[in-house]
């Protein structure tokens, strides 16, 4: 790797850091946009629709690449967020409708405030969110907090690497793929090669702007179906 910057010895070095550290953790107020909204876990509120969100999966599918789950009844549900989702690492936030109704779950993890790094995670949307605007609403409001309130410098997603759907989605949002970590860990009896991807600040410029181009009021028909998509990638050579 090639690197403009040297050191008294001649030898390369990294570019300076202009950034005071450590950033601050991210705070437990709401995220707020036009399609959807997220605030910190709420179980006795949440709890319930979020387990009849959880069913309209009927399959089941959407647990297949989580470590827990699914839940067959409310309680063992309830037990689980107890357990997960109050703590300060992960930070859980329920996704709101615009009706309030929780429909889905995200948090921030492995908060590294000293380093600016902060990953993406427990990412779970019901079939009521997902494939609607208001899924990559969230994401967006979660990165804008990252980066623009808080002035991280890394966005952090890793998902099992044979979790196609949620590769693609890494990358359609603006993740760029940096590597797989073979036999990384374990769940539900199997192996997990994870797969890493990252925003750095520098690329959130350009992210940023895609996404507000493609939340824009201008690009919804009167149905709120999508004009343009989003496009977070340059096209490259």
């Amino acid at each position: 790797m090639s690197t403009p910057h040297q050191n008294a010895l001649g030898q390369p070095v990294g570019a300076p850091v202009d950034v005071t550290f450590p950033r601050p953790v991210p705070p437990k107020t709401p995220m707020i946009g036009r399609f959807c909204s997220l605030v910190p876990v709420d179980i006795e509120a949440h709890s319930k629709p979020l387990f009849e969100a959880y069913k309209h999966d009927h399959e089941g599918r959407n647990w297949t690449y989580l470590p827990y789950g699914p839940f067959d009844r409310l309680e063992d549900f309830q037990i689980w967020m107890r357990s997960t989702c109050l703590g300060e690492d992960p930070l859980f936030h329920s996704i709101l409708d615009p009706a309030g109704t929780p429909i889905g779950l995200a948090s921030f993890l492995r908060i590294d405030p000293a380093s600016g790094v902060i990953e993406v995670g427990h990412i779970h949307f019901s079939p009521l969110l997902q494939r609607h605007p208001a899924a990559t609403e969230a994401m967006f409001l979660m990165m804008r907090r990252v980066f623009d309130e808080l002035g991280y410098r890394r966005y952090e997603w890793k998902c099992d690497a044979l979790n196609a759907p949620s590769c693609r989605a890494a990358e359609r949002l603006g993740f760029q793929h940096e590597g797989t970590f073979r036999q990384a860990t374990h769940y539900k009896g199997r192996n997990r090669d994870t797969a890493w991807f990252a925003i750095i600040d520098t690329d959130w410029p350009h992210v940023r702007s895609a996404f507000k181009a493609w939340l824009d009021p201008e690009n919804f028909d009167a149905d709120g179906r999508q004009k343009a998509r989003l496009k977070t990638i340059p096209d490259r050579d």
